[in-house]
This record gives structure tokens, sequence and C-alpha cells, in this order.
């Protein structure tokens, strides 16, 4: 223990990273152990459903994600966590397979569905988006929480340019964070127990490990 409240928090939570074959699985175990979580890289059914958190890592072509997710019935435990109520985090391709569909080299793909939208190829002059940018985060975001004025390191072409999900009262109302390259793209969402970035936050230096030290002290 460190004796930091939150730190000693986020040790007791036990967080899955879900392992289906993405690519940035490592790093992203290394950056939850880093924020306090106790951490355990599997795709055990029961491992997932009882874990404080999951993670969802994506890196590569919305349709192979969709594929890979499925081929270990990713999208069904997903699917089960939410429908509980039970905390999801999702991360760049990760966050985007949340949305209805992707668009991609002229395929389309159906998506987890957990919000309404599509993701497409970004309108900028030029592709990929890689590197640091800022985001434009609203006041009462908790995974932004002291980071606000940060900087979060992207690496993709591909972005959902649309929300239209609206809460029912101000209390379940999602909170959106934007981010710009080319024109606005969402960056980041907090909708009840489902979360994600755009963004990689397991490569975006300290301010990446206080966001999951932000999401991991909700669990």
């Amino acid at each position: 223990m460190t004796g930091n409240g939150v730190a000693e928090e986020a040790s007791s939570k036990r967080v899955v990273v879900l392992d289906y074959g993405s690519g940035n699985v490592h790093s992203a175990v290394k950056a939850l152990a880093k924020a306090g979580a106790e951490v355990e890289l599997t795709r055990d059914p029961r491992a997932v459903a009882e874990a404080d958190g999951l993670l969802v890592p994506g890196v590569g072509a919305f349709d192979a994600v969709m594929q890979q997710l499925r081929a270990v019935r990713g999208d069904e435990m997903i699917d089960r966590r939410l429908a509980g109520g039970r905390p999801v985090l999702g991360i760049c391709v990760g966050e985007q397979v949340m949305f209805e569909r992707g668009v991609e080299r002229g395929i389309e793909t159906e998506g987890l569905g957990q919000w309404p939208g599509t993701v497409r190829r970004l309108e900028a002059g030029v592709l990929p988006h890689m590197g640091w940018s800022t985001v434009e985060a609203p006041e009462n975001s908790v995974l932004f929480r002291g980071i606000a004025q940060e900087r979060f390191y992207f690496v993709h072409s591909y972005a959902a340019t649309e929300w239209t999900l609206e809460g029912r009262g101000e209390a379940t109302r999602p909170i959106v964070t934007w981010a710009e390259h080319g024109e606005r793209f969402v960056a980041a969402v907090e909708n009840g127990p489902l979360s994600a970035t755009q963004f990689h936050p397991e490569k975006s230096g300290e301010a990446g490990i206080q966001l999951l030290r932000n999401w991991i002290s909700t669990l």
C-alpha cells in the first residue's frame, strides 16, 4: 500500500483485459497494473463475469476486431456484463465497436450496438491521426478528472463523428468528450457502466495512467 487513498482503493479492484487476439493487450495490462489494479489477461467467461472491471482493447480494422470478438464470444460476455450494470472500458477500436456499425474500405460491419451511430473514415488532410492531441472534456467527466487539459496519444483513421444518444435525465445523460483532426470526433464516452476512449491511455504517459486510475476508482 502506498498511503494514497486512490491507489489503496484501486489495488483491491480486479480488472480483466479481454484476451481475444488484439495486439495491444500487454501494454494495457502493464498500464492497469501501474494504475494500481489487480489485472488478469483472459477470455475465460467466468473470470470476465466476476471481475470488478473489464477492459476491451482493440487495434486494426473494425471488421477484424468484430470477427475476433465473436470467435471467443466476447460480444456475448460484454453484453452480459453491461446488462448487469458491470463496468466495461473500451480502448481505440474497442471503443469503435461499441457503436452500431463501422464502414471501412467499403466494408460495412455490424458492431456491438451499445450506442447508435457509424464509425467511418475521418475527413482530414493527413491520415492516420497519429500523435498527441488535446480533448474537450465536460466539467462533470470522471475519466478526465484532474487531467482535462492534458494531451493523449491517438493512432486512428476512423472514428464516430456524431453522437445521438440522450439520457432520460441529467443524471443519466452520457458524458461525451470530443477531439478534432480534420473534423470533430468522439474521443471518449462515459455512459453508465460503459466507458470508452478513442485514444490509447496505456500509451499516454502519466495522464493515461491517471485516467485509468479514475476509471478504477468507479468500480
